[in-house]
């Protein structure tokens, strides 16, 4: 349990860094995507341990819900910011 909770701490907290690391590169579009990319890669997988804290029973199926819909939030966020970089200051 240890252990998942770790893998979940980890892969949901580098999401908002890649975020961060994306709007520093925006001058650099390839940068730009490629750590937008990673950061949804990241959310992804932050899913994914989820599934699997649901069913070890390690979480209820209510905070599951809860806390999958957030994450969908997020890779709609990471979504809007890949589709219009422009608004962010990437030079297309």
């Amino acid at each position: 349990m240890y252990s998942l909770t770790d893998q979940i701490r980890r892969s949901s907290r580098i999401v908002p860094v890649n975020i961060a690391e994306a709007y520093r590169k925006r001058d650099y579009p390839k940068h730009f995507y490629s750590k937008l990319t990673d950061s949804d890669a990241e959310n992804s997988e932050t899913q994914v341990w989820l599934e699997f804290a649901l069913k070890c029973n390690y979480i209820n199926e209510n905070t599951h819900n809860e806390l999958l819909n957030e994450s969908n939030e997020v890779g709609k966020l990471i979504n809007y910011m890949i589709l219009n970089a422009q608004k962010f200051g990437v030079s297309i």
